[in-house]
């Protein structure tokens, strides 16, 4: 069966489908898709702002919190392996100690604090490309990750609007940043940091 994330049945997914399977039972991806989306709004209310330590368990947590709801595996880290077009991302088996290393450089720069602007923008576009390259999720990684980021951004004083980016340019500026060509995500963080009065 060929889907989204590759070839084969997918264990997360009902036999003979690419449809997840999910607490409502929904079998239709476009309703599944909608209720996956108001769902997530809904949680995402409930998802506040905490300092570090940003590691795997942070992001574990915030998206067990956004698709506990709908998904059995919510904040678990998925047990096979999956690529996108062109793009493969980590081998399930390396997920882990692999967004160890990512993250503890991240600590071990404390966590961009009292960067300039300029470096926090190089920073978290390289972060972001390194981090989006583990998809440690079946499903749900890009919104877990943007919520990281606001979190490391508004540590370091800064807010993050990503609506001044379409969903083609984000796209991208992702497939960009998987071969680390940095540039388009810079550009993303340029213009969508703002730092707080």
């Amino acid at each position: 069966m060929e889907g989204k994330y590759g070839a084969g049945q997918d264990p997360y997914c009902y036999p003979g489908t690419k449809i997840l399977i999910n607490k409502f039972n929904i079998k239709d991806e476009s309703t599944l898709q909608e209720a996956e989306r108001e769902i997530t709004t809904i949680a995402l209310r409930g998802i506040s702002f905490s300092p570090p330590p940003y590691d795997l368990n942070y992001l574990k947590e915030i998206h067990r919190l956004l698709f506990s709801h709908i998904y059995d595996w919510a904040g678990e880290v998925r047990s096979i392996d999956i690529s996108k077009e062109e793009t493969r991302f980590c081998t399930s088996s390396r997920i882990e100690p692999e967004a160890d290393k990512i993250l503890n450089s991240l600590r071990d720069k404390e966590y961009l604090v009292n960067t300039s602007k300029a470096e926090l923008i190089t920073q978290m576009a390289e972060l972001y490309a390194d981090l989006n390259m583990i998809h440690p999720f079946r499903e749900g990684n890009g919104g877990t990750q943007r919520i990281l980021f606001e979190h490391i951004a508004l540590n370091c004083g800064y807010t993050i609007d990503w609506g001044v980016v379409s969903t083609e340019e984000w796209t991208t500026a992702n497939a960009h940043g998987a071969n680390c060509n940095f540039g388009l995500l810079e550009a993303i963080f340029q213009s969508a940091l703002n730092e707080i009065a």
